[in-house]
């Protein structure tokens, strides 16, 4: 080899390994290491007690209906009975949830309006995951046909489904 003269081949093998090397590196740093949550339901759960504290069992039928933005009704819960505990959809659009609870049996029907005064945020984890919008509950209160009280225990709703939100006393009526 004479001196003076570039060995293209080596050139080339060097350029090609760094270009290869620097595109491994942006596609590695271009993958996120979050994996999105499986469970990225954001629902508000709602534990029924008795006056005494003990854990109470709808005994009647209960569905509970929303109002959409255009005014139509969406069915929320369907035919719970026999729950000790139910999970209700939180809606992003307002800072007000309004729902009706119907209790009905062969021989009972009752409807009570609860409204859930809420504020609305977005939650990101990730480019690759679906944006989410988490809530703190403000304030909640309640028509009183079947429904005695509803206190809030935890105004934090996100992902976790474990999560007590309300505590639901229903009026005895045996």
């Amino acid at each position: 080899m004479e001196t003076g003269k570039m060995n293209w081949k080596k050139v080339g093998c060097a350029a090609f390994l760094i270009f290869s090397f620097s595109h491994f590196l942006f596609f590695q740093s271009s993958c996120t290491s979050i994996d999105c949550p499986f469970e990225h339901d954001v629902m508000t759960k709602y534990n029924l007690y008795k006056s005494n504290e003990k854990t109470d069992t709808l005994r009647d039928t209960l569905n509970v209906f929303s109002h959409r933005i255009n005014r139509t009704d969406t069915l929320l819960l369907n035919s719970a009975c026999g729950k000790t505990s139910f999970r209700l959809n939180v809606g992003y659009a307002n800072p007000e949830d309004t729902l009706f609870f119907k209790f009905s049996n062969t021989d009972y029907l009752a409807i009570d309006t609860v409204y859930v005064k809420k504020e609305n945020y977005p939650h990101f984890e990730s480019v690759d995951c679906n944006a989410s919008y988490f809530h703190d509950i403000t304030a909640i209160r309640s028509t009183h046909h079947a429904i005695d009280t509803i206190i809030i225990t935890n105004p934090s709703v996100t992902y976790d489904p474990n999560t007590e939100h309300f505590k639901l006393y229903i009026k005895d009526r045996r």
